[in-house]
């Protein structure tokens, strides 16, 4: 999938007018039922299969707070499936919107910018559920897992299932991360894909328990680990592209310590700095060429990783001061290339700079207890994002090394330390 870019000057974007956000649309029967029709191949190919539990309790046509666990483009696939035919409005991020706002609307897509501030969503929300009767399809993590962990979720959670009284479901997926892992660069592997339909709260379970206890109820539902799965269900990935680009995920070397050489080629995982070298086998498990693989399990390093970035940023050592080009996101027309420039994250937040001196932003750790990052975004490589409600910044690193995870990382732990400071 790609995006419609456009090259203009930094000042002609900031003169382009903002557009108005729109009441959500009821999505329409064709609509839901192309969708549907679209996504019964990939479906068949990966031997869908879905388990519903307590799903007696709603009503076919109440609307309710459908929750869904973040892992791959499959995860639309099977929304539109197992809730066909109920309409349904789903939250999804504003560059999804560009060059087709038209057709996104149509499918009933709720427009909102990637942990920042939304208030209107809320809204917006509400008035699918109240006034279009329709439910709403939120992915609370907002962003993909990189290593097929839980995101974090927001703290206010708790408080809009308050706001909004109606039924909440949990939709769980098992096998799709292993399927389209956001690391291996849009490549497929065949591996059966699972899911279960849970009908996790009333309107009366909402009421009798406080923000902190729903809050709860939500961490402990997206808890999962897509590696773990595959191992304890034998699921074996065969493909022989299966370590290809974990060197995103998995960019510092226990063995040595560097930062930045890891590649991922093949099935193999090999640090360019010492030479270790590690296997991801058929079950998703590393093992290393000289019998001590430090890790064998892709999430214990990755929270290892975090672990370190902590480190850093408790003694003050953490910086990433790198060489970016810039899009920004302004409207739905197309992505706006504005020139290079430099990204700097710190103890201090992140401040951009460029489009020969003409911008300059910078944006607090508490802006927001996540980052919007990816991998081969769109096609056009690994992505850091930044921004507020007016304005997003789209930042592509322009030198070699993995820093997209460090960064996403270090926002979280800079966030979460500032919190506890007060």
């Amino acid at each position: 999938m790609k995006i419609k870019t456009r090259n203009l000057p930094y000042e002609e974007v900031l003169k382009l007018p903002r557009e108005p956000r729109r009441k959500p649309a009821r999505p329409g029967w064709f609509f839901r039922t192309l969708l549907k029709i679209l996504s019964a191949g990939e479906l068949k190919d990966v031997d869908f299969q879905l388990t519903r539990e307590g799903m007696d309790k709603l009503g076919p046509a109440e609307p309710a707070l459908f929750l869904m666990n973040h892992s791959c483009f499959l995860d639309l696939k099977i929304v539109s499936t197992v809730l066909y035919p109920r309409p349904f409005n789903i939250v999804c991020t504003s560059d999804g919107f560009v060059g087709k706002r038209w057709l996104m609307e149509r499918l009933g897509c709720i427009p909102t910018q990637k942990f920042v501030s939304d208030p209107a969503l809320v809204r917006d929300m509400v008035y699918a559920l109240k006034q279009l009767h329709s439910s709403v399809l939120l992915y609370p993590e907002a962003s993909y897992t990189f290593d097929g962990t839980a995101t974090p979720l927001p703290d206010t959670l708790g408080k809009c299932l308050k706001l909004l009284k109606v039924p909440v479901v949990m939709i769980s997926t098992q096998g799709a991360f292993l399927h389209d892992p956001l690391y291996n660069g849009l490549k497929l592997r065949k591996v059966p894909v699972r899911a279960t339909m849970r009908y996790l709260l009333s309107p009366a379970d909402i009421e009798q328990r406080t923000v902190a206890e729903l809050n709860e109820i939500l961490k402990e539902q997206f808890t999962f680990d897509g590696f773990r799965y595959q191992r304890e269900a034998g699921i074996r990935v065969t493909e022989p592209f299966r370590a290809e680009g974990l060197n995103r995920v998995l960019y510092k070397c226990p063995a040595c310590g560097a930062e930045g050489h890891m590649e991922g080629k093949g099935t193999q995982l090999t640090c360019r700095a010492c030479g270790k070298v590690w296997m991801l086998n058929e079950l998703g498990v590393l093992e290393a060429e000289d019998g001590h693989p430090l890790f064998d399990h892709v999430p214990d390093w990755y929270a290892w990783e975090r672990d370190e970035v902590k480190k850093e940023i408790e003694n003050g050592s953490y910086r990433l001061d790198l060489p970016v080009q810039i899009r920004m996101l302004v409207d739905t027309k197309c992505l706006y290339t504005v020139g290079d420039g430099r990204l700097v994250h710190d103890g201090t937040g992140f401040t951009l700079t460029g489009c020969d001196g003409k911008l300059a932003y910078t944006q607090s750790p508490l802006a927001s207890y996540s980052l919007y990052a990816d991998y081969f975004w769109y096609e056009l490589g690994d992505m850091i994002c930044i921004g507020d409600s007016k304005t997003l910044y789209y930042c592509f690193p322009l030198t070699g090394g993995d820093v997209v995870a460090k960064t996403r990382l270090a926002a979280e732990e800079l966030y979460k330390l500032r919190m506890k400071r007060g």
